[in-house]
């Protein structure tokens, strides 16, 4: 047996391009795992899935030509049935020996579980690799995630879009295949209009080199290098910074097979736009790159992306700049004829947009959250002129032309045509920062004004979509509150506003009396805490550490988060695990304990010398932590109360809880109770014990 490379790659018309690096995944994933399911040997190295937007391809370094000896074992009957008494084979094993082509004497004995029985072991050669490797390549194609197959011709079978050639080479051979009406071979493709003509591979190993000369980059990564250098070359040629996001970058790596930077530009006029409407435009409508000047402001110049290494560039650069000027012009018509409306006058609008039929129009949420940023605005020191100012003036942008072609731009177009019609840059900014953070990873509002209205905005939406029987089940979320619930937890935990929730969810639901529905609050709160496990998560805190905290339900999140903190130092301490299973224990008592325990520690009648040492060294980790409680100090609650491990082992080593005299016990389970009340004033420490 030898190693060979091997080659597959299946020449298609283009394929979509958000779908392209799944399918070549899959494709390369799917491969693998037919070999490995063969046993076949090979040598993946650094292989990755290779594709442009008209081919997909698998290229190992080595590959075995066939799979090694296939041993067999088929299971007969056990001895107490494959035997008589006198040790003559009963009919169960003459039909077993007769199906397996054997006399029974050739079969072989193992030993199970349950006993002895016959079993027939074989032994067979190998098969050669190239004739597996067809019905692997079916496999893997079978298992593509393609959500609605292409037909083509008059044939049966499909594919995510119609298929052309298929090379399929081990080594410097061709492996006979037939597969979606196409025979395999050694000719692949070069570039559509650079070199559009067969590319003749001697050897699988020359795949990537032959189709560099053809003009084809089959590496993803190679055409994403080139890509970022050429766009930053270009930029830098300009002026200017490249603005090249992950999102437009993948897009881009998967429309060409040959990328080539043009730097081109438009009228300066333009730039009179919000500069987000113009980068919208460039970005997701043509998959341009916006230049971008040191301070971040957009200048005149952009990046187009060609599929060719053109002999007149200035040409190429004429046409994407005709392409995209109708786009901004029709972004300039629209910001010119809003700001001759002006932001306070799209706002009358409002009143006739429904915002849910049992919530009202858009206008009654408005005067909701206008009076909620009010609320809590006086709880964190924000001006409540300006916060309901800033609510008045939020949702108005939705009439604006701009939002209506442009719909990403709701608060930033706010933002611009409030500064546009005289309105303080605090309550501007505000109107954009209401709708952060917009994504997973988006920061939250930057200014305390932001961070009120963003936090007044996604409570009245939770409240009311929970009034209206809006409640997340499944995959459906009309309304997106679980994205509202983790915005809302993230603004108020990474501002530090110290706010209670229920009682903000409880003003919200206030506002709601009027339509005649509300919220539970409490389902209300739990689903927000509920959120609050994958932002945890994320942050490597262990769901033992959530837990613990969770089960006292704070009424603060920020109270929440420095709790959440604070476990975590503690768990680090060497004491922690056995404090853990110490109040792990004493919840247990206390839970089975028969009877009214005393509501205090009576000292006469502590008669062990181990319940005398723990009540004093309770009563002065008590006084030592009231104030660092008073000051959420958690962390020296904590790492004061530890210091009680001594005093809480000698106690359960030595003192029986339950004792016979009622009194005593009576008297050791109050004691225990005040111990496990100020154990678990910060968390449910139990949680830790394993």
């Amino acid at each position: 047996m030898s190693m060979q490379p091997l080659l597959i790659e299946l020449g298609v018309e283009e394929l979509p391009v958000k779908a392209l690096p799944g399918l070549a995944q899959a494709f390369f994933d799917g491969v693998i795992d037919g070999l490995a399911k063969r046993g076949i040997a090979f040598e993946r190295g650094d292989a990755k899935p290779l594709s442009t937007p008209r081919r997909l391809a698998v290229l190992l370094p080595g590959v075995e030509t066939e799979q090694p000896e296939q041993h067999g074992e088929v299971f007969g009957p056990y001895l107490n049935i494959a035997l008589d008494a006198n040790g003559e084979p009963t009919k169960a094993l003459q039909g077993f020996a007769a199906k397996a082509g054997v006399e029974w004497t050739a079969l072989e004995r193992t030993t199970d579980a349950k006993g002895e029985r016959f079993v027939l072991r074989s032994v067979t050669p190998g098969a050669q690799t190239a004739a597996l490797l067809p019905e692997i390549l079916r496999e893997a194609i079978a298992a593509m995630p393609i959500p609605k197959p292409m037909r083509w011709g008059n044939h049966d079978y499909a594919f995510a879009r119609p298929v052309h050639w298929l090379v399929l080479l081990h080594g410097n051979d061709v492996v006979p295949a037939e597969l979606l009406g196409l025979r395999s071979d050694r000719f692949s493709r070069g570039h559509r209009f650079m070199a559009d003509k067969q590319v003749w591979l001697s050897n699988a190993g020359d795949y990537v080199q032959s189709l560099n000369a053809a003009y084809v980059l089959v590496d993803p990564d190679m055409r994403r290098a080139r890509i970022v250098e050429g766009a930053d070359a270009a930029a830098d040629s300009g002026g200017g910074l490249a603005r090249i996001t992950d999102d437009n970058l993948e897009q881009v790596v998967n429309l060409v097979e040959w990328p080539s930077a043009v730097l081109c530009s438009f009228e300066r006029e333009f730039l009179a736009v919000p500069q987000e409407a113009l980068i919208e435009t460039m970005e997701v409508n043509q998959k341009f790159f916006p230049v971008l000047d040191q301070a971040g402001k957009l200048t005149e110049k952009f990046i187009g992306i060609a599929n060719i290494q053109s002999t007149d560039v200035a040409e190429v650069a004429k046409g994407y700049e005709r392409v995209i000027r109708p786009r901004f012009s029709d972004a300039k018509f629209f910001f010119d004829e809003d700001l001759k409306q002006g932001l306070v006058a799209m706002g009358e609008g409002l009143k006739s947009v429904t915002y849910q039929a049992k919530l009202g129009s858009v206008a009654d949420k408005v005067q909701r959250v206008s009076t909620l940023a009010q609320h809590v605005a006086a709880q964190v020191g924000v001006d409540l002129v300006q916060a309901r100012r800033a609510a008045e003036l939020a949702k108005n942008d939705l009439q604006s032309r701009m939002v209506n072609e442009f719909p990403e731009l709701q608060g930033i177009a706010g933002r611009h045509y409030a500064l546009a019609g005289g309105e303080s840059p605090a309550v501007a900014l505000a109107i954009d920062e209401a709708y952060q953070p917009r994504f997973a990873a988006d920061d939250i509002a930057a200014s305390p004004l932001g961070k009120v209205l963003a936090i007044a905005e996604r409570a009245d939406t939770l409240a009311g979509g929970f009034a209206a029987g809006l409640k997340p089940t499944g995959n459906k979320d009309p309304f997106a509150l679980r994205r509202n619930a983790l915005g809302l937890a993230r603004t108020i935990i990474e501002s530090g506003f110290d706010l209670d929730l229920r009682a903000l969810l409880t003003t919200a639901n206030a506002g709601l009396a009027e339509r005649k529905v509300q919220a539970d609050v409490t389902e209300l709160y739990e689903f927000i805490i509920d959120r609050l496990k994958g932002y945890y998560a994320d942050k490597g805190v262990p769901a033992t550490h959530f837990n613990a905290v969770a089960e006292l339900k704070p009424a603060s999140l920020y109270d929440f988060d420095r709790r959440i903190d604070a476990i975590g130092t503690f768990a680090q301490l060497p004491e922690a695990e056995a404090l853990a299973a110490a109040n792990k224990r004493i919840r247990n008592i206390l839970r089975k304990a028969e009877g009214e325990i005393p509501g205090s520690i009576d000292p006469a009648l502590l008669r062990e010398p181990a319940e005398s040492e723990l009540a004093e060294a309770v009563a002065a980790a008590i006084d030592d932590t009231g104030a660092a409680l008073v000051q959420k100090d958690y962390v020296a609650v904590l790492g004061r109360l530890a210091r009680l491990r001594p005093q809480v082992d000698a106690f359960f080593d030595t003192v029986m809880v339950n004792a016979e005299d009622p009194a005593l016990r009576g008297n050791r389970l109050a004691l225990l109770r005040t111990l496990g009340d100020r154990l678990g004033s910060v968390a449910a420490i139990e949680h830790l014990s394993s």
